[in-house]
């Protein structure tokens, strides 16, 4: 089960050091999923290249 979504709050962001940025829900989803890595990637890093992409 997803969690609910959570509207991004500027100021907050802001001041946390962060921008807000506006995806639709599945957008981090497909970002996480899509590895870029090469064919012969250690697994290491083919395992961890979607986590540090984007984290649904």
């Amino acid at each position: 089960m997803a969690e609910p979504v959570v509207p991004t709050e500027p100021r907050a962001e802001a001041a946390a050091g962060r921008i807000a940025l506006w995806l639709a829900p599945d957008d981090p989803r497909r970002l996480a999923e899509h590895c870029c890595c090469p064919e012969n990637a250690p697994a290491e890093v083919a395992e961890r290249c979607p986590r540090l992409r984007l984290r649904p």
